[in-house]
């Protein structure tokens, strides 16, 4: 019987990602398998686009960037002195930084070094990029009860939190 996606269905994706300009972001190597019904498994715009569908499948779906990774936040781009960073940092390189006030940890991205000055980018790397999605839905089934309870898959080898 083919089953339809519906809230509680764990949904297995075939997938790959572009931006708008047909870079691509994703080569889907390996399947998307997440907990459909709103537990975030997805982008929410992404999850509503496969609601009802079944297996086989095809469609895409364009994210706008605050339906994916977010605007790009200019005040997230800080300049800082070299001396407070270790000697052998490199452009690409990424650290966490502790939020104030116990709000969320926000990784910062290296994205310049020069004159003793650091260029660091507290945006996702795909902020501000639209995001294009083609997607097949490759296997559809019910949950377990244990999946429900946890809000997520549960693979062939266990599970992990």
């Amino acid at each position: 019987m083919q089953t339809q996606i519906a809230k509680n269905t764990v949904v297995t994706l075939k997938y790959t990602v572009h931006d708008s300009d047909g870079n691509m972001v994703d080569d889907g190597q390996h399947p998307l398998v997440y907990l459909h019904g709103g537990y975030d498994g997805i982008f929410p715009v992404l999850e509503e686009a496969l609601h009802g569908k079944k297996v086989g499948e095809q469609f895409t779906v364009k994210l706008q960037p605050e339906d994916a990774f977010g605007d790009y936040d200019e005040e997230l781009v800080l300049v800082e002195e070299a001396s407070q960073f270790p000697e052998n940092i490199e452009v690409g390189m990424s650290f966490e930084r502790v939020g104030e006030d116990g709000e969320d940890d926000v990784v910062y991205r290296i994205t310049d070094i020069a004159e003793g000055k650091v260029v660091v980018d507290g945006n996702h790397p795909l902020a501000g990029v639209a995001l294009v999605f083609d997607v097949t839905v490759a296997e559809v089934r019910t949950a377990s009860a244990e999946e429900i309870s946890h809000g997520h898959v549960h693979g062939p080898g266990g599970h992990h939190h």
